[in-house]
């Protein structure tokens, strides 16, 4: 919540809020307290109001995300973590689970590492051990999967999908999870500002029908998993 008592000149909740309405932004209220807590002094919450209000996406503003109930580090141009994703996180944890321990997981196109580090984080409150290996073509989306999922949890690696995988996880994948770009090429210029001006265009484009890497993905498959390992996309 906002905090009356934090400077005589620091942005009134109202004002805060009206501007950031003004911007487009449908959950002002819950925008302007998050703007708040991040900010130490009125000219950095100013500073900080001023790029939201511009377009930039609120989850670079603050430098994270809420993903499956974590702060997720977030760099400007990585992926953002999507909600609907949280379904492939779920999907991935109960398969895991089916899997021998510790399950091998990979998480293909990772990004900013959310969805791995989720279901590390699902599986250990479980009381169950993983072997995560994370993978990004983009190393400005690793050094944040770094951070998200540490070297404790599981390797990160930059790379081509599977050609910065170790080679002795071949046939040895239990869990092969991967939320791949998937948008058009010619369909990039009609997605949202947030997306088609902020974030990477490597992490969007999809190629002319979207399924360029998926296709990529889909074929060499089989000679990653394991036996009964699922590919979820």
């Amino acid at each position: 919540m906002l905090s009356s008592d934090r400077s005589s000149d620091a942005v009134p909740h109202a004002r805060l809020v009206d501007e950031l309405r003004a911007a487009g932004c449908v959950f002002a209220e819950d925008e302007a307290a998050l703007l708040v807590g991040a900010a130490t002094i009125p000219a950095e919450l100013a500073a900080l109001v001023t790029r939201r209000v511009s377009g930039e996406p609120l989850e670079y503003v603050l430098g994270w995300a809420e993903f499956c109930g974590l702060q997720v580090r977030v760099r400007g141009g990585v992926f953002v973590p999507r909600r609907r994703s949280e379904l492939l996180v779920s999907e991935a944890v109960e398969a895991a689970w089916r899997a021998p321990e510790p399950a091998t997981v990979v998480d293909l196109c990772c990004g900013s590492g959310a969805l791995g580090a989720a279901v590390a984080a699902a599986m250990a409150r479980r009381g169950r051990a993983l072997r995560l290996y994370a993978v990004d073509i983009d190393p400005e989306a690793v050094r944040c999967a770094l951070e998200n999922i540490g070297a404790d949890v599981g390797q990160v690696f930059v790379g081509d999908l599977y050609d910065a995988l170790p080679a002795g996880l071949r046939g040895r994948v239990d869990v092969l999870m991967v939320n791949a770009p998937y948008v058009p090429t010619g369909a990039i210029a009609l997605m949202p500002p947030e997306a088609r001006l902020y974030e990477h265009r490597v992490a969007l484009d999809g190629g002319a029908d979207g399924l360029d890497l998926q296709r990529r993905v889909i074929a060499a498959a089989p000679s990653w998993l394991a036996a009964d390992g699922p590919l979820l996309i």
